[in-house]
Formats: C-alpha cells, sequence, structure tokens
C-alpha cells in the first residue's frame, strides 16, 4: 500500500538514517509531529529514549522493546511509549507505520 499523493507531498524530515532504509513524511503542529514512516529495507532501531511516542502499523511487522518487554506488532495494531523510557526495535521490509511524537521538533525538516 502507498501513501496517497498528499501524504507523499507533505514534507520529508531529516532523520539520522540513509533513506533507503527510512523513508519520511510529516505534519507538524505545536503541539506534535506526525510522521508516516516507510521502511524498504529490514531496519533496526537502535535503543532510545525522547518524550512520549504513540504509533500504529498499517503495513508490515514491527518488533518494539518497550521498558525491556519485547512484542510483535502488525497491521491494525498500536503501542504507546511514555515519555523517558527506553525503546527500540526491528522493522521488516515494506511496512508502514504512523508515529505521533509528543515533541514538535523531534526531527527537523528536510530542506
Amino acid at each position: 500500500m502507498d501513501f496517497p499523493d498528499f501524504i507523499e507531498n507533505f514534507p520529508a524530515l531529516d532523520v539520522p538514517f540513509p533513506e533507503e532504509e527510512v523513508q519520511t513524511k510529516a505534519i507538524r503542529s505545536d503541539a506534535g509531529l506526525v510522521v508516516f514512516f516507510s521502511f524498504p529495507q529490514d531496519f533496526v532501531l537502535p535503543l532510545h529514549s525522547h518524550k512520549a511516542q504513540w504509533g500504529t502499523v498499517l503495513e508490515g511487522e514491527v518488533e518494539q522493546t518497550i521498558g525491556g518487554e519485547t512484542r510483535v506488532y502488525g497491521p491494525g495494531d498500536s503501542y504507546s511509549i511514555p515519555s523517558g523510557v527506553e525503546h527500540g526495535g526491528k522493522i521488516k521490509a515494506g511496512s508502514r507505520v504512523i508515529d505521533v511524537f509528543e515533541e514538535p521538533d523531534r526531527y527537523p525538516v528536510k530542506g
């Protein structure tokens, strides 16, 4: 499933990962950041922490370790990561995820 053209026209973010592994489109407000993630390749997200995050898997499979507990999420599943809780995971190629970050400036807009 591709994102609709109007979402593909949203700005990309400057994330610290190669574009061939992680692709982004985003909407930002003063209250938070909504990111449409696409993963063309298998991807390993190192353990890290930041302010609160909520996400849902649209397509594919995401294995998340949140606060030491590991779970596999598939299409339709959502997860909530409280502020400051360490998390990371493995994301299968072809996955698409929507993540909402409490921090509106979590990642800068490209360009």
